[in-house]
């Protein structure tokens, strides 16, 4: 059991790893066999299907944000954001995933199977309301200063967020994601008198 579990999750990765590099539409089991070292058959007995793969990817994916942020649940809501953020910055500066899964998904949903078009929303969906309870909590403290709704600038975190991932990508500067975001989140902070 433990060998299929391992092979399983060696699959998940790679795809990934594919999803980052070149999109839904950017890869097939033939790449995925090539780069785990395993037969497209092995692939298939694990996920049937393209779909199989990829909705289990962004289920695990959401899963594991989600997770990550109960983490940050402790910590004060400046905190919480800056944590997102240095999160992301690592990750796109030294490369181990310079952009969210599930960000670059979106950019696809018209091309996306119906199956993955609903993982993506409900990852997004997880996002907003985390954020938008980081909002409500730090606007009542009084240690954020919010411009609209919580939600609303919930909204406008994730997307300059994903924004920033992918000004990253196109100038080839992993610096310009903190560049872009580390400033919303000082003027989020700043107490306006």
């Amino acid at each position: 059991m433990a060998n299929l579990r391992n092979t399983s999750d060696e699959i998940l990765r790679c795809t990934r790893s594919l999803i980052v590099a070149g999109g839904y539409n950017g890869f097939s089991y033939a790449d995925i066999s090539e780069a785990v070292g395993i037969r497209k058959a092995s692939i298939h007995h694990h996920f049937p299907s393209k779909v199989d793969l990829v909705r289990t990817l962004v289920a695990g994916y959401r899963e594991d944000t989600e997770a990550a942020l109960a983490q940050l649940a402790h910590q004060q809501p400046v905190d919480q954001l800056r944590a997102y953020a240095e999160y992301w910055a690592a990750c796109i500066g030294d490369g181990t995933m310079p952009f969210c899964v599930c960000a670059l998904l979106a950019t696809e949903m018209p091309l996306l199977p119906p199956e993955i078009v609903l993982e993506v929303r409900a990852h997004f969906r997880v996002l907003s309301a985390w954020l938008t309870s980081v909002m409500e909590r730090g606007a009542k403290q009084g240690s954020l200063t919010l411009s609209g709704t919580a939600r609303s600038e919930a909204e406008t975190f994730i997307a300059t967020a994903h924004g920033a991932m992918l000004s990253a990508r196109a100038y080839g500067d992993p610096t310009l994601f903190a560049t872009i975001t580390f400033p919303l989140i000082e003027r989020l902070a700043a107490v306006r008198q």
